[in-house]
C-alpha cells in the first residue's frame, strides 16, 4: 500500500530505557469506502514500513509479525526529533503506515545463527521467531552496550531460540562485541545460515567471518530513504546502483562484496559521504 493507512496503537511495551515497541493492527482499507480488511498479506521478517507521525515519515523495521492476533510491532529507539515524537505517543493514539517494502530474510537450513546489534535486533527478532516456528534451530546473539539495553531475550527464549546476550561493558552475558561471540559460536558449531542486522562495522566484520568459514549469510542494510518505492534514488549504493528500498534492505554476503561503500561510508540527505 503506497497511501498511508492511519491506525490506532493497540499497546506499547517499554523494552529498554531507550526502546519502545508499538503494536498496531494489521488492517488496510479495502475497496469499499469506510471498510477495513485484515486479509492483506502480512510482512515477512526483514521488510520495513514507512511510518508517518503526521509531520514527517521515516522507515522502520518490523520487529514482530503476528498473523494469529492480526498485529505487527515496530520497535523504536529514541535518537532524534522524529523518534522522540513517537515515544510521546500513548495507546489509542494514531500513526500512519505504508508498506511493507523491500526484500526480507530468506529462511534456509536447519540451524541458523541470528545476530542483532542494538536496535538491529528488531528485524532479527522477527526472523528468529518465524524460523523457530518452522522448526529451525535458532541461536540468537542480542548485543548491546550494557545490560539495560539488551533486547528481546525473554521473548526469543519463549519462542524456542537459544539466546546469547553480549554487552560491551560485560554487565551481562558475554563481555565483548557481537562479532567476537559469533566467531566463537561458528568455530564451535555448524550453521547452515547466518543473518544479521546492526551497526555496519559489525556486519562488515561478520561478513568476513562467514566468508572465511563458507557459511551463507544475509545482512540488512540501512540507508537514508525518502520514497521507499525505488523512484527517488536517495538510498542507492555506489558502483552497483542498487536501491536499498527495493533490491534490499536484505542482501546476501556475496552481493555485499560488490558494494564498495559497505562498512566504509554512507550518504546523508544531501548526498554527502559520511564515514562510519
Amino acid at each position: 500500500m503506497h497511501v498511508p493507512q492511519v491506525l490506532k496503537i493497540k499497546r506499547i511495551v517499554e523494552e529498554t530505557p531507550t526502546v519502545k515497541t508499538f503494536y498496531l493492527p494489521w488492517e488496510f482499507k479495502d475497496e469499499t469506502p469506510g471498510q477495513f480488511s485484515t486479509t492483506a498479506q502480512f510482512p515477512i521478517p526483514g521488510q520495513f514500513l514507512m511510518v508517518w507521525n503526521f509531520q514527517d515519515e521515516k522507515p522502520m523495521s518490523i520487529s514482530s509479525i503476528d498473523p494469529v492476533n492480526g498485529e505487527i510491532g515496530l520497535s523504536v529507539k529514541m535518537v532524534g526529533p522524529f523518534t522522540q515524537s513517537l515515544h510521546k505517543l500513548q495507546e489509542n493514539d494514531q500513526l500512519g503506515l505504508r508498506g511493507p517494502y523491500g526484500r526480507g530474510f530468506e529462511i534456509a537450513g536447519s540451524r541458523v545463527l541470528a545476530v542483532g546489534g542494538g536496535i538491529g535486533m528488531a528485524p532479527v527478532a522477527a526472523f528468529a521467531e518465524e524460523a523457530s516456528s518452522r522448526g529451525v534451530k535458532v541461536d540468537t546473539i542480542t548485543a548491546a552496550t550494557t545490560q539495560s539495553e539488551i533486547l528481546f531475550a525473554e521473548r526469543l527464549e519463549n519462542a524456542g531460540a537459544r539466546v546469547f546476550p553480549t554487552t560491551d561493558d560485560g554487565s551481562h552475558g558475554f563481555c565483548g562485541f557481537a562479532t567476537e561471540l559469533a566467531e566463537k559460536l561458528i568455530t564451535e558449531g555448524k550453521y547452515d545460515l547466518v543473518v544479521a542486522c546492526g551497526p555496519e562495522i559489525m556486519m562488515m566484520k561478520l561478513s568476513l567471518i562467514t566468508h572465511e568459514n563458507q557459511i551463507p549469510a544475509q545482512f540488512s542494510l540501512e540507508r537514508y530513504m525518502k520514497c521507499a518505492l525505488g523512484i527517488c534514488g536517495q538510498c542507492c549504493v555506489d558502483d552497483v546502483g542498487w536501491r536499498i528500498c527495493v533490491e534490499g534492505p536484505v542482501f546476501w554476503g556475496d552481493q555485499l562484496r560488490l558494494i564498495s561503500e559497505f562498512g566504509k561510508y554512507h550518504r546523508d540527505a544531501s548526498g554527502i559521504k559520511n564515514s562510519f
